[in-house]
């Protein structure tokens, strides 16, 4: 993790973060192939893409960390090879893993941090407190981080990152691992850190993530921007239906499937643990047409349904659609 006590939003010169024609290759394996990105600031900017498709490797270029083998990308104005210092000291980097001292307390891992960015003394101890307190970790401060559970290590290192007040933030995977109320309770403190100004871009294998946080998302794959939106853009382009019905009775769950296969002229698709089944529309159909007519061979059967509903493609559609890969679930370069 890196950051520093000098950035300031305010001042930033052009865009917070700007590639063009990023190229990167490991031996006979190109990992970037031209890639081109543009962050508006004060966005959560999500980075998806299949394993392999080189989104870590956009995030340690972008850091500083590695360098490309052709292509420009300048952080705040600062020009990520010519000014390694200074792009330095405006971003946060928080890795796929945490990076804190099991054998420090909470307050001691922070308080590392800000010496090390050779804050004053007490304006570190000072920094170490706002940073536990605004992360829900002040009364977890003075205990060893090795008695942490997996969420408040994860908080504890997004605070790490955030100890210079960072004008960008690059967060690998920032939630892999995580229970689903502290990956919540991760959600929660990134929406805070962009709505005071900072420019967060995000990698992420779980979609659900990204759709929720995400004001923007460029979609990877063999190492180029395939698409870029916001998640309702992306979701409208690819311009699916989908009707979906769960049966009262889940015993009529075949007869649910043969009325919509029949309908839409589309196989049906089953969901039995929820009993939700769907299909899609076929194209260029009118939503309210096929709901009605659903709904009367539905009512001819009497068979009764709990909920019936159209909705656009899931942002795991559009991944499909635009990658040929479905949804990643492992973490990976």
């Amino acid at each position: 993790m890196t950051s520093s006590p000098k950035s300031s939003p305010a001042s930033a010169p052009s865009g917070p973060i700007e590639a063009e024609g990023l190229v990167k290759r490991y031996g006979d394996t190109t990992a970037l192939a031209g890639l081109d990105l543009i962050v508006p600031p004060g966005s959560i900017w999500g980075l998806l893409g299949p394993n392999g498709a080189g989104k870590t490797t956009v995030v340690r270029i972008l850091s500083t960390l590695l360098r490309p083998d052709a292509g420009r990308a300048s952080i705040c104005g600062a020009d990520v090879q010519r000014q390694p210092e200074r792009v330095r000291e405006l971003i946060g980097l928080t890795g796929q893993f945490a990076a804190v001292d099991e054998a420090l307390t909470g307050f001691e891992n922070l308080l590392l941090v800000a010496r090390l960015l050779e804050l004053p003394d007490r304006r570190a101890r000072e920094r170490a407190g706002e940073l536990l307190e605004r992360f829900g970790l002040a009364d977890a401060g003075s205990r060893l981080v090795r008695t942490y559970s997996g969420g408040m290590r994860r908080r504890l290192d997004v605070a790490a990152s955030l100890v210079g007040t960072p004008s960008v933030l690059f967060l690998d995977e920032p939630t892999t691992g995580l229970d689903p109320r502290s990956r919540g309770d991760v959600w929660d403190l990134l929406r805070g850190l962009a709505a005071g100004g900072t420019t967060v871009l995000l990698t992420t294998q779980y979609l659900e993530e990204a759709d929720q946080l995400s004001h923007g998302i460029s979609v990877i794959d063999h190492g180029r921007v395939v698409e870029t939106g916001t998640p309702a853009q992306l979701k409208a382009r690819l311009g699916r239906q989908t009707i979906e019905l769960r049966p009262v009775d889940r015993g009529r769950a075949d007869d649910v499937e043969e009325i919509l296969a029949g309908v839409t002229g589309a196989t049906a698709a089953r969901d039995r643990e929820g009993g939700l089944v769907s299909a899609a529309l076929p194209a260029g159909g009118r939503a309210g047409a096929v709901l009605a007519a659903v709904a009367a061979r539905l009512e001819t059967a009497g068979i009764e349904v709990a909920e019936i509903g159209v909705r656009l493609a899931t942002l795991d559609e559009v991944f499909l659609a635009l990658t040929g890969h479905d949804a990643p679930v492992e973490a990976g370069r």
